[in-house]
């Protein structure tokens, strides 16, 4: 992922393009922050969507455990 798109961020920042122009020029620490937080945000979406795939399965298994065993 190249970081989120301008819109995105213009949306979730509440701010203007130009500003976050400015930020990518002038404030390039805030602005390096902003990008890899997102990629974080995105891991860690991605993580808790496989921990409840990995949940609804479990639950799945116990459930067919539990009928073979009644």
């Amino acid at each position: 992922m190249d970081g989120p798109s301008l819109r995105r961020l213009e949306a979730d920042l509440e701010v203007n393009k130009t500003t976050l122009h400015n930020w990518k020029s002038k404030r390039t620490k805030l602005y390096e922050f902003i990008i890899e937080s997102y990629k974080d945000r995105d891991a860690l979406k991605r993580n808790l969507a496989y921990l409840v795939e990995q949940k609804q399965k479990l639950e799945d298994e116990i459930l067919l455990t539990q009928r073979r065993v009644s």
